[in-house]
């Protein structure tokens, strides 16, 4: 039977550590098992309560599922570029590829769609915590910003090194909806609930989302997400880490095929990382698939290996620091595939 390692716990204990408000939920699969743990500053609470996180992120994985599908179903194809899908871009213009925006690698700066001021506003907001923009989403975008935006940040047909991009991402999910003929919030939400079967998954936020907190304890409520904000295909999806381990064994399996068309390696990533389609790709062990997530009071982390049929989920409302929900899930991890070499 597999136990949660002495290394894990002291990460636990460590981050839970003066947050009065925290529900750290964690959570893993093995084999066709799956145990979820709740703790707070106080130790271990009741399991079998399901709270829903706003996932921030790890919204990117499941837009870039529904783009491996189309593209599964010759809907469309990753080399396609997106000027294809937006109707009044210039048709003189280069616009990058699924593909390049799927990857990280289409060039597009990692602030946008917020210009500089408001970016280095946002970072500093979460890093010292308390402020506006923890409390309210400050990454909203309508049609004519994104054409504006597209309009006015030109680009060269090469790969670019890797900028991660929640602008890139929202592009992809914006020509996903086009293909549709539903939008982007309609089709994604259908494909969580009727496609992968996620029954507490969703866009935006409802009444069953726990508040997120910030440093210093005080109530964020959460970010308001609709379906006029395009940039939702970046982030905007509440989950339990019970969904998201069934979304992970479900990439294990593969019982949707086309899932295996996201994980193979498209592009570089980091010293660390190989990027898949939407996902991540350990650099050493490139059957390891990761996200993180973040919106202003929440944290997250999804690990699978592939291989070894194991996975971590990290869920905590609070905009954890210095990668706390990733070394969480990381050493949980490890364990797990430690476990099934023993």
């Amino acid at each position: 039977m597999f136990e949660i390692s002495g290394e894990t716990l002291r990460l636990i204990k460590k981050t839970c550590k003066g947050k009065k408000h925290l529900k750290l939920t964690v959570g893993y699969l093995t084999g066709n098992n799956s145990i979820i743990k709740i703790y707070n500053e106080n130790g271990e609470l009741d399991s079998s309560i399901k709270y829903n996180y706003e996932i921030g992120s790890i919204t990117k994985t499941f837009t870039s599922s529904l783009l491996s599908k189309y593209a599964f179903e010759n809907k469309l194809s990753i080399n396609d570029s997106i000027q294809k899908y937006i109707v009044e871009l210039r048709e003189d213009e280069y616009y990058p590829t699924l593909l390049r925006l799927a990857t990280h690698s289409s060039g597009y700066s990692a602030s946008l769609p917020l210009n500089k001021r408001e970016y280095f506003n946002l970072i500093l907001g979460l890093i010292n915590g308390g402020g506006d923009m923890n409390k309210n989403n400050p990454l909203n975008m309508d049609l004519n910003k994104m054409k504006m935006l597209m309009d006015k940040n030109k680009l060269k047909d090469v790969d670019y090194s890797l900028k991660y991009s929640n602008f890139g991402m929202s592009l992809i999910g914006y020509g996903v909806g086009i293909v549709s003929g539903r939008g982007y919030w309609d089709t994604m939400n259908n494909f969580l609930q009727n496609e992968l079967g996620l029954r507490d998954t969703y866009l935006g936020t409802s009444n069953n989302n726990l508040h997120g907190y910030d440093k210093k304890n005080n109530d964020c409520g959460n970010w308001k997400w609709n379906n006029d904000n395009l940039i939702s295909p970046a982030g905007a999806i509440s989950s339990t880490a019970d969904d998201l381990l069934k979304y992970a064994k479900i990439n294990i399996c593969e019982d949707k095929p086309y899932l295996s068309l996201c994980h193979k390696k498209h592009g570089n990533g980091t010293k660390k990382y190989d990027m898949g389609l939407g996902w991540l790709l350990l650099k050493k062990n490139n059957n390891v698939i990761w996200h993180g997530g973040g919106t202003g009071c929440f944290s997250s982390f999804l690990g699978i290996d592939k291989e070894k049929k194991v996975a971590s989920v990290v869920l905590a409302n609070y905009r954890l620091g210095m990668n706390d929900d990733e070394n969480i899930g990381f050493s949980l991890l490890e364990s797990l595939q430690k476990s099934k070499d023993e």
